[in-house]
């Protein structure tokens, strides 16, 4: 199936290359208000090859362009990105373009949100974009920091490093996310896969509600696509430290440079993070959850001619944690003692994960296509156990140390994507895609029960309780969307996906006595199910002028079954049904005053069938999901960006949510619990973040800035479980910062949360809790070259 997918694309492009095409040259100059020339200006004609930086009298020279219309990117330090539509044919041959410095007007952006770069005000989504320079403003380190900056959006750390997102009230607490994660173009399939950390980004775009016709899997309640530097014609590079409280070191390292100009170029970023732990561990009176990691990105690109390009990037992290999951057993208990644990098991996390993935894209004035294959590894493993009853006690210690053969996840992905030149003036636009995948997943995890078992009320003690499992998942899918301009100011959008899914599962568990042997001919369970459904959308947008834009859209979401790996109490293996939802959108998106001010709004309604509900069944430390039922979700959203004066720059976000159920039953304890009108977990009921900068300029000539920033995240009443007993008061926390600037090095003292809030990050519905970082604080050095 693969060899006749090849060489059907290798036809399309032999067909496409026939058509000979008019070309001419384009040459231009950058220049700022008053005339003068910037030097360093990237030129960068959107969906397609042609990139150049300006010379040192600012000028460029793009090549030969085929005739048609582009969307033409400039960028440069201390300048707003301005995004200029421009048509090439005999009579355009120069073009001058002036630049707005940055702290007069805001950036025009540029998205990938629907797999075509474009202009964030055109398009019909609820999209936020958190560019470069608002990555280092806000200070994020973790795909965990965008909460609050993005409307309706909560990410939690349930203590092991990993996240756990929710967008406007779809949430999953297990190991597949409802959240779909993109880096540099491949699906972070699930948490085992997951990079978190964040390093040398080029922008975060943040798409909510559900994704599925262009996404697929795990896009039901939205993606985050976050787009990493890739090198060029220009060498460039930086260097950073981060020192802080709790002994916080990040060290950062980059390196972007042509190998061959024009054809070859090569990039490298690193980083080594450490931080002594914020937790103490009073059964040892020592630090716990100390923390070290080591993380790498490499780029090799290369540009055969102006139509075929391919980028091979590869990530990796190894991550050291001795003092995983410090929990405590209850939110009363975090909260009375806070930072404080007591366990005598203290878990030594290992967390070794590689991406690999290679991209290649064929551009034409009639046809683009594209290929991304990726290969993800992750081998998670605990070199001592965890302690299972976060106490000083013998009870319970999960273990899961038993060799490279088990506790690593491999995944392989393919997806070919088909679409119509953006150079070519029609009413229509489309896009269309294959995608496959296949997944890998041995499992071994054992459950002791230790000399003080019999509190818990087991009836011996000093056994393990040992779950060996392997599943495999594979998938195919299928997807197209058709855009047509049904007048120059209306437009509509449909697509329509067909995903298909197959799980397999098999394993056995077994009773082990300490000192005993396991026995030779335990009893497998084995099971398989496949899935499959359309996931359609409708999009209507009114663009009356340029700077406006109003849409109203339908999007059906879909989220796979599965089978659930058993608890220690049965052999049989318990399916769970496919999530789906229907959601309902109305939207404006609009600047003002010469891109001084930005002001865009959403309301937007979903309905999710038979949802899935993931708890975490102890003591075995498995995850049980179950469908539960109806869950209606509304709300709205509120984002304005504004430059009022020169040097002050404004963002102001607010978020709604009510998430309900409405039909939910659970049982629990030889009873079932009608849990109707309950809140969804996860969820706040608002979230709102205000963000005020000032630069005052020292040195024009040097690029030297002074600059304060403060920033108030607030987080509203969310619950942790669904019988809403663990909950979350509203609360809200201040981030300041304050440094120099210069074009070539930056130094900055910062502190977030200055008030020193406690409050619940995340809670497991039994209670176990772990706290939100409390106050912080430290300086960072960067360079630039």
């Amino acid at each position: 199936m693969i060899k006749q997918i090849y060489l059907l694309c290798a036809f399309l492009l032999f067909q496409v290359g026939l058509h000979a095409q008019e070309v001419t040259g384009l040459t231009g100059t950058v220049h700022n208000q008053k005339g003068n020339a910037i030097a360093g200006a990237a030129i960068h004609l959107l969906n397609t090859n042609y990139s150049v930086s300006t010379n040192s009298k600012g000028s460029f020279n793009l090549g030969h362009i085929p005739f048609g219309k582009y969307n033409l990117q400039v960028s440069a330090s201390d300048y707003a990105t301005s995004i200029k539509e421009i048509v090439v044919n005999n009579t355009l041959s120069q073009i001058d373009l002036e630049l707005i410095a940055s702290d007069k007007q805001l950036d025009e952006v540029v998205v990938t949100a629907q797999k075509s770069a474009e202009n964030i005000n055109n398009v019909p989504l609820s999209i936020t974009t958190i560019s470069a320079s608002q990555v280092e403003a806000y200070g994020i380190r973790n795909v965990r920091d965008i909460r609050t900056i993005i409307p309706n959006l909560y990410a939690g750390n349930p203590g092991d490093g990993r996240n756990v997102v929710s967008v406007r009230g779809i949430v999953s607490t297990s190991y597949d996310p409802a959240i779909a994660t993109y880096v540099d173009g491949v699906n972070q399939f699930g948490l085992d896969t997951y990079i978190s950390d964040l390093l040398d980004v080029e922008r975060i775009e943040v798409l909510r509600g559900p994704q599925g016709t262009l996404y697929g899997r795990n896009a039901m309640g939205g993606v985050i696509n976050i787009i990493t530097k890739q090198p060029g014609n220009t060498t460039s590079g930086f260097a950073g430290i981060d020192a802080g409280t709790f002994g916080q070191q990040r060290y950062r390292l980059g390196l972007r440079t042509p190998l061959i100009e024009n054809k070859l170029f090569f990039g490298a970023t690193g980083m080594y993070n450490v931080q002594n732990g914020i937790y103490t561990n009073e059964f040892t009176n020592a630090r716990f959850d100390q923390f070290s990691g080591i993380m790498g990105s490499y780029f090799l690109k290369y540009l055969a001619n102006d139509r075929l390009s391919m980028v091979l990037n590869v990530k990796h992290n190894a991550n050291r944690n001795n003092g995983t999951f410090p929990l405590v057993g209850s939110m009363e208990a975090a909260f009375d003692n806070p930072f404080k644990v007591n366990q005598d098991a203290i878990a030594q996390m290992v967390d070794n994960l590689i991406n690999a993935s290679l991209a290649v894209n064929y551009v034409t004035g009639k046809l683009n296509v594209s290929s991304q294959t990726a290969y993800q590894s992750n081998y998670r493993f605990y070199k001592t156990p965890i302690d299972g009853d976060f106490s000083p006690l013998d009870i319970v210690a999960i273990q899961n140390n038993f060799g490279k053969d088990w506790n690593k996840v491999q995944v392989l992905s393919q997806e070919f994507k088909f679409s119509s030149s953006t150079a070519v003036e029609s009413r229509f636009n489309w896009t269309g895609g294959l995608y496959g995948f296949y997944q890998h997943s041995p499992t071994k995890q054992g459950t002791h029960y230790g000399e003080d078992a019999g509190l818990y009320g087991s009836p011996i003690v000093n056994f393990t309780n040992l779950a060996t499992h392997t599943a495999k998942n594979m998938g195919v899918a299928a997807y197209a969307q058709l855009g047509y301009a049904i007048t120059p100011q209306l437009s509509a959008t449909a697509g329509l996906r067909y995903d298909y899914e197959y799980k397999k599962l098999n394993g056995f568990e077994e009773i082990i006595m300490d000192g005993m042997m396991p026995s030779s001919s335990p009893d497998f369970e084995r099971d398989s199910k496949s899935y499959h459904a359309f996931s359609p959308k409708v999009i209507l947008k009114y663009q009356p002028v340029a700077n406006s834009n109003w849409f109203a859209s339908y999007n059906k979401g879909f989220r796979a079954g599965g089978i659930n790996q058993t608890s220690t109490e049965s052999l049989q293996f318990v399916t769970y049904r496919p999530e789906n939802s229907n959601s309902f959108e109305i939207g404006s998106k609009n600047t003002f005053f010469n891109e001084r001010l930005r002001v865009n709004a959403a309301v937007f309604y979903t309905e999710v069938n038979d949802a899935q509900v993931p708890t975490l069944i102890l003591p075995e430390a498995i995850t049980v999901t179950k469908n539960a039922g109806k869950l209606r979700s509304k709300g709205a959203e509120l984002e304005i960006s504004a430059i009022p004066v020169k040097g002050l720059s404004i963002d102001y976000n607010l978020g709604y949510t009510d998430a309900k159920y409405t039909d939910l039953k659970l049982g629990k304890e030889n009873e079932v619990l009608n849990l109707d009108n309950n809140r969804q977990v996860f969820t706040p009921n608002f979230t709102a973040m205000l963000a005020l900068q000032y630069a005052y300029e020292l040195s024009a000539e040097a690029h030297i800035k002074l600059i304060g920033r403060g920033e108030w995240a607030a987080t509203g009443k969310q619950y942790f479980d669904l019988e809403n007993k663990l909950e979350q008061k509203a609360y809200g926390l201040f981030n300041a910062k304050f440094g120099i600037s210069s074009k070539k090095l930056d130094f900055f003292v910062w502190g977030r949360n200055l008030g020193n809030k406690i409050y619940a990050d995340y809670a497991y519905d039994f209670g176990a809790t772990h706290l939100g970082s409390p106050r912080t604080y430290g300086l960072s050095i960067s360079t630039k070259f």
